[in-house]
């Protein structure tokens, strides 16, 4: 295998991984849902799916730009 591929491959997978973690870490912080209010837990959840929606679009753009 050509060096420059596999530096590429390696780079994608690093980016790939770092990109999944900082969502997951920004869409988790915030209370217990035992202590939220029933505003705060709505918004949790619409964070929540707005960061699974994050997720696929990375996911499109990467394949995107293969």
């Amino acid at each position: 295998m050509d060096w420059n591929r596999l530096i590429g491959m390696l780079t994608r997978m690093f980016i790939t991984t770092a990109v999944d973690t900082g969502v997951k870490y920004a869409a988790g912080k915030g209370k217990p849902e035992a202590e939220m209010t029933p505003e705060e837990r709505d918004q949790a959840r619409r964070a929540k799916d707005l960061s699974n929606k994050a997720q696929e679009v990375a996911k499109v753009t990467r394949r995107l730009w293969r």
